[in-house]
């Protein structure tokens, strides 16, 4: 398997960049990985779906994170414009022309505010997995999951948002629990793919900062990111993948499903959260392979 590594200037630092298959004869797939603070590391989920279906993956990670980690109290950066600008960038430099896009949580926020505000060139389709178009709803749902754990958990983290608390053992315990029921884990490093379970450096300034301390309620940057009722504008096929026991939940995939106007697929996976392509991994890709051709 051909896998091109690399890097690319990005104002004063660089994004890493990793190619699997890049002689493939289809049109790239590029992905954005979420966060924001995450890495491309668990998209090596998808190298072998690169030869399956002859197509190069693109994956890459974002600034402030990874291999394109910079040095901290850089806090100008965090915000939606520099990822945006980044992407654009990363497409200039390695010349991708035409693209299907798949964004990943944040990554699909990402990938909505692309399509929505910048109106790019080029895009064959786009795979929203796992993500949100309102920060508000995401605030309602991620309260109402939270009442249906345990008791004791829901006080406590009623008391850490009362407190702003996110770093003390007990808040550590209460989102760890959360993170359990709807988003992944525990992990076993010793059965998982190393993809999965490899240390990453520090990112939780960009997190912080652009998302906030908290899980449920975003109070960083982004925290007016409402792009529901612009769905509409996506000119572009979309494919909605999630999870039935996903923090990204089929209520707010059902909203946005219905707020797009072109052709439109939506598959919920019945045993999965929010690692919908780790959890459900041979039907997710099968389903997003059958996608993009139909889209080529």
């Amino acid at each position: 398997m051909e896998i091109k590594e690399g890097y690319i200037d990005y104002l004063n630092y660089k994004t890493y960049y990793r190619i699997v298959n890049p002689k493939g004869k289809k049109t790239p797939l590029l992905m954005l990985h979420g966060g924001p603070g995450s890495t491309h590391n668990s998209f090596e989920l998808f190298d072998e779906m690169a030869i399956l279906d002859d197509r190069p993956i693109i994956m890459y990670d974002q600034i402030g994170s990874g291999k394109s980690m910079i040095e901290k109290n850089h806090l100008e950066l965090w915000k939606k414009e520099t990822w945006v600008n980044e992407l654009i960038n990363l497409r200039e430099k390695l010349n991708l022309k035409e693209i299907h896009l798949l964004g990943h949580s944040w990554g699909g926020m990402l990938s909505i505010i692309y399509l929505c505000d910048y109106n790019p060139k080029g895009i064959k389709s786009v795979t929203l997995s796992s993500t949100l178009s309102s920060v508000k709803l995401w605030n309602k749902e991620t309260h109402r999951l939270i009442g249906l754990l345990d008791e004791n958990i829901q006080k406590d983290i009623k008391e850490l948002e009362e407190k702003n608390d996110f770093e003390s053992d007990k808040a550590k315990y209460a989102m760890d629990y959360y993170f359990h029921k709807f988003v992944f884990g525990p992990w076993d490093k010793n059965k998982e793919p190393e993809c999965l379970t490899r240390i990453k450096p520090d990112s939780s300034e960009s997190y912080i900062a652009a998302w906030g301390k908290s899980e449920f309620a975003p109070s960083g940057t982004l925290h007016d990111y409402e792009y529901t009722e612009k769905l509409k504008n996506i000119n572009v096929p979309v494919l909605f993948q999630s999870g039935a026991n996903d923090e990204s939940t089929p209520y707010q995939n059902k909203i946005m499903y219905d707020e797009i106007k072109t052709k439109k697929v939506w598959h919920i996976y019945p045993n999965s959260r929010h690692m919908t392509y780790y959890e459900d991994h041979d039907l997710y890709i099968s389903n997003l392979m059958n996608f993009l051709n139909s889209c080529d």
